[in-house]
């Protein structure tokens, strides 16, 4: 069987020689130079053409992007203060200031101290029960709208009171705990 060996020094002398002109049909080697100059030169100006439109959609974006960041500084550094964000009860200002502290006694305590209440809170609502959870029970969803609210939160209270140092309070839990409470009495313009 005989190998089939490339020779590429073949090919690529019967492509001088037909751009040289000895194709047939083929053009001549002036021809060929000035058309080869001709396309160098649309490609060149397409490449500028291309360069000019992209530098223009740079600029284009960037000021767009600067007007944003404007407008988004401006949107995001103004507070919007909380509906009714005046705290008028002293035992809310005492519970907030146990829930800043430093200690998770102190957060265990205020997300009690809120739990009682919550409990006065729904007695004086005439929910009737002989804990908070009863009382939780007995209301209907449409009268409580932050009702999840009350649960999740007296459910944490719930471990604290059960578990009590061996519940693994977290700060994070322990302030979206008070949050919670804090949704309650709001609702109910309690503080």
């Amino acid at each position: 069987m005989p190998s089939f060996q490339l020779n590429i020094e073949y090919w690529f002398r019967l492509l001088y020689d037909c751009l040289r002109g000895a194709c047939y049909g083929s053009i001549s080697a002036n021809e060929f130079s000035t058309f080869l100059t001709r396309l160098w030169l649309w490609i060149i100006g397409f490449g500028y053409a291309l360069s000019i439109v992209g530098l223009f959609a740079i600029v284009y974006i960037s000021v767009r992007l600067f007007q944003l960041r404007a407008r988004e500084k401006e949107h995001y550094s103004t507070l919007i203060p909380a509906p009714n964000a005046r705290t008028s009860s002293p035992r809310w200002r005492h519970i907030e200031l146990l829930a800043s502290g430093a200690s998770a006694s102190e957060w265990r305590e205020a997300i009690i101290e809120a739990d009682i209440m919550l409990d006065e809170l729904l007695a004086k609502q005439g929910y009737r029960g002989d804990g908070v959870g009863e009382k939780l029970k007995s209301v209907e969803p449409h009268e409580f709208s932050t009702l999840s609210d009350a649960w999740e939160a007296h459910k944490v209270r719930n471990q604290i009171a059960h578990e009590g140092s061996a519940f693994d309070l977290s700060e994070s839990l322990a302030h979206r705990t008070i949050a919670r409470y804090e949704s309650v009495f709001r609702e109910f313009k309690m503080i």
